[in-house]
């Protein structure tokens, strides 16, 4: 990239992907100034597979990587210089040449109940319709409610608040994180805590990729990169890997900094029915992510046995 090209962004363009760049905008500028300068940055929406095919789960058309597939192979062909993502839609192994290394401050990782009067998931009718495509949630509130009914809802924030409210479903999930940074928070009616409802890896984190050959950019990313976020995404994305996770494999897992220096890490993986759920819980030095992350992946993987997630 020469002195005069601007630096690229690639982005899906649902309206908390664009947020999600304008914080990423918002935060380059103030650490290089002449990031700030007019036409010094321009964003690129690229359509993705997921973007495409809205009305089935992503575990039939291939999983989550179809939300970073289109994006990666412009960023691999140097079209564009980074990529904003969120990190629970990232798979746990890149393209060659291309790395994540710039996490910023991690939001809020709860999910939030959507509905009219919703105290938690407790609070729910007997038999209520809840809308959502992701088997995590559904696998942890058939565990807990397993008179609900869960039929399948994807969409952006809009259309998911929209059919809730239309009657068509009594209640959907979504991540806390995203209706703060859509400003769309009037339309939680409860936070869940994690001990209900753990969220999914990497759950309210913003990620930036690049090529680990552009010097240039990777130069830029490094003032942003939040080092605690980092550390707490490590962990979790290690017991990813571990446990192979895709969007067949109900996964959960959420790890915390206290403020001294230790981290826990709390994780489960479930049967899709919610019929059984497996938990395990490490507590360690910040900086033991990794290790963290293996041994409790091992652990599950273990436990739950080599037809765990075998469809029953």
């Amino acid at each position: 990239m020469t002195s005069s090209r601007p630096l690229i962004i690639g982005t899906r363009g649902s309206p908390l992907a664009l947020a999600q760049v304008t914080e990423v905008r918002t935060r380059l500028a103030a650490a290089h100034s002449k990031l700030a300068e007019e036409g010094a940055v321009e964003t690129r929406i690229i359509k993705t597979s997921g973007d495409k095919f809205i009305d089935r789960p992503l575990a039939d058309i291939g999983g989550k990587g179809l939300f970073t597939k289109e994006i990666e192979e412009a960023l691999s062909a140097e079209e564009i210089d980074l990529a904003v993502h969120s990190m629970k839609d990232v798979p746990t192994w890149l393209p060659d040449g291309l790395e994540i290394n710039c996490i910023l401050p991690r939001e809020d990782p709860r999910d939030a109940l959507i509905g009219e009067s919703l105290s938690g998931i407790s609070a729910l009718p007997e038999g209520a319709r809840i809308g959502t495509a992701s088997l995590r949630r559904r696998a942890q509130l058939l565990y807990l409610r397993p008179d609900l009914k869960i039929a399948m809802l994807r969409g952006n924030v809009g259309t998911r608040v929209r059919k809730v409210a239309e009657g068509k479903y009594d209640a959907t999930l979504m991540a806390v994180a995203g209706l703060k940074r859509l400003d769309s928070t009037e339309h939680i009616a409860a936070a869940l805590s994690p001990e209900e409802m753990l969220p999914a890896v990497a759950q309210g984190a913003i990620g930036i990729e690049c090529r680990s050959a552009d010097s240039r950019t990777c130069a830029y990313l490094a003032a942003l990169n939040h080092g605690e976020s980092a550390q707490r995404l490590t962990a979790e994305r290690t017991l990813l890997t571990v446990l192979d996770g895709s969007c067949r494999t109900p996964i959960a897992a959420l790890a915390e900094l206290d403020g001294e220096g230790r981290m826990r890490l709390r994780a489960l993986i479930a049967r899709p029915d919610g019929s059984v759920i497996h938990r395990t819980e490490r507590t360690g030095d910040a900086d033991d992510g990794i290790a963290m992350g293996k041994d409790a992946g091992e652990e599950l993987r273990l436990t739950g046995g080599a037809n765990f997630f075998a469809p029953k």
